[in-house]
């Protein structure tokens, strides 16, 4: 059901501490840390993600989708249920050669993403 979870933080050291420290007896570790991102995980993948941001709070959660189709019914009925447009269907090759993913915002301010790598 979940891809991943990403939550935009104030200050991105503090979070690393608090999250390193809360998940370690969960077996997830940093897998990844940038200046401006940290990825917790495990060897086979990375679901959750520290932004820093100058605007903390709102979260972003992504759905799995089967099928690309699926990512775009999932975008259409958003809109039609309040949603409000952040990134219309599509493949975003920044993220992986297949990755196909639509963007709402939902009517609380988190952004919520579907995406598959189905080709």
């Amino acid at each position: 059901m979940f891809d991943h979870i990403g939550l935009r933080v104030a200050n991105l050291e503090v979070s690393k501490r608090f999250y390193a420290a809360a998940l370690e007896p969960l077996g997830a570790r940093v897998t990844y840390e940038d200046a401006a991102t940290i990825g917790f995980g495990t060897d086979a993948a990375t679901p959750f993600w520290l932004v820093r941001s100058d605007t903390p709070g709102a979260a972003h959660v992504a759905f799995s989708a089967l099928e690309r189709g699926a990512v775009d019914l999932f975008h259409k009925a958003a809109l039609r249920a309040g949603g409000r447009d952040s990134g219309s269907p599509g493949l975003r090759p920044d993220y992986g050669p297949h990755y196909y993913a639509a963007f709402v915002v939902d009517p609380d301010g988190h952004n919520i993403e579907a995406l598959t790598n189905a080709e």
